[in-house]
This record gives structure tokens, C-alpha cells and sequence, in this order.
């Protein structure tokens, strides 16, 4: 397992970092996803073979802008 947190913008309330959540959470291989409100991050636990890019592309298909690295 790896642990991967990147920026998302965007997020403004409980619904936002739910919906964050629930995107990332849905993809194969993700163990745990936590978006913070607060520091408009996301961090993942998932397994070593889940690309960055798939993350990115759940948090954009949910309306929100991921923080490319």
C-alpha cells in the first residue's frame, strides 16, 4: 500500500469533501480516501499499482480540480 495526498480546489463544505471522498473511494484499489476541507487536500490509501492520473481524473468527473504534481 502507498499513501498519496495532493491538492484538490474547490472544496467548500461537507458535500464537497463527501462527494471528494466518495469519487476516490469508489476507484479499484483504493483502501481509504480523507479530503480536508481545511487545506483543500486529499490523502489516499491505495495499493502501489493505482496511478496518480486515475485519482485526478475521479476528483475532476465530481466537479473538482485536482492539484497536479
Amino acid at each position: 500500500m502507498k499513501t498519496l495526498t495532493f491538492g484538490v480546489e474547490g472544496m467548500a463544505c461537507a458535500h464537497c469533501k463527501a462527494a471528494v471522498e466518495g469519487a476516490l473511494t469508489a476507484l479499484a484499489g483504493v483502501e481509504s480516501a480523507e479530503a480536508d476541507l481545511d487545506a483543500k487536500t486529499a490523502t489516499v490509501v491505495c495499493a502501489e499499482d493505482v496511478e496518480e492520473a486515475a485519482l485526478w481524473d475521479a476528483v475532476e468527473a465530481v466537479g473538482f480540480d485536482p492539484v497536479r504534481r
